[in-house]
């Protein structure tokens, strides 16, 4: 896009809008073109001016909003019996909206959602400065005839509109290497566990209390054989039949319905087994 500047206007010179439309419609002389656009330069700015964020270059704005400004004055028909600037402002505003639709949104929204948070930017800008606070929901609503739930939308969308790459350094740190990505987490090796988990614990509840005890001091404290039997008191002979016994029971039981699983055990009695006390 090429870049337009405003040059200074000759001293006393006074330049009539209307008057040179008129001539270019009529003519076609450049000239009058050019002084035509230069004339309502000032508008565009005002129109860029109203549609600038925080994070938005002032610079792209009048870019866009002079490239607004020249297809007015290209389409504009003084014979309609219209001012120019009812013609201008609508043409320049859609310019500049749809410059932030193409290029301001990272993340796909409708194209209502981004005129409607535009709308609650502008508003949120100007009740800050009248109510020296920022504005309730109610408030925008008011002041954009727009529903609660429209302003809702909105402002979610405006909080999504700026996204950061994973692969950006991570702000403030005091290795530049480090992005991102790498402080955001890791995997969890024990994650596939809580299926398995989640699975298995059903079925642990239909064992004998000494089972599930044996099993969990094995397979949960890693203990081995010989450390369980000091434990509860028997052979380790004996811990290695119960454990291949508690094995073989949830065998048999995760091919029952999940129902019958759950089902109490006769056998959950502290009895004692192969002579285990």
């Amino acid at each position: 896009m090429s870049v337009i500047t405003s040059a200074p206007r000759e001293p006393g010179r006074t330049l009539d809008g209307e008057r040179l439309l008129a001539r270019y419609r009529r003519t076609r002389d450049p000239r009058a073109r050019e002084e035509a656009i230069r004339c309502y330069m000032p508008l565009a700015r005002r129109l860029a001016s109203r549609y600038q964020r925080g994070q938005d270059p002032l610079d792209d704005l009048l870019q866009v909003a002079y490239l607004g400004l020249v297809k007015a004055v290209d389409r504009f028909d003084p014979s309609h019996g219209a001012r120019f600037s009812s013609f201008a402002i609508p043409t320049i505003s859609g310019e500049l909206r749809r410059h932030f639709r193409d290029t301001s949104w990272t993340l796909h929204v409708p194209r209502g959602v981004q005129e409607a948070a535009l709308r609650v930017t502008r508003a949120t800008s100007v009740l800050t400065t009248e109510l020296g606070r920022p504005p309730t929901a109610r408030e925008l609503a008011d002041a954009t005839d727009l529903s609660l739930e429209d302003v809702a939308e909105a402002l979610q969308a405006r909080a999504i509109q700026d996204t950061t790459s994973l692969d950006q350094p991570r702000a403030g740190g005091l290795d530049g290497d480090v992005t991102i990505a790498e402080v955001v987490g890791a995997d969890d090796e024990r994650l596939e566990l809580v299926e398995e988990l989640a699975t298995v614990a059903p079925l642990i509840q239909a064992l004998p209390l000494r089972e599930r005890e044996i099993l969990f001091m094995r397979f949960a404290r890693d203990l081995t054989q010989s450390e369980i039997a000091e434990r509860i008191g028997c052979s380790q002979m004996q811990v290695s039949r119960l454990l291949r016994r508690a094995i073989t029971r949830l065998s048999q039981v995760s091919d029952q319905p999940q129902a019958e699983a759950r089902r109490p055990s006769r056998a959950a009695a502290p009895a004692a087994v192969d002579g285990a006390p």
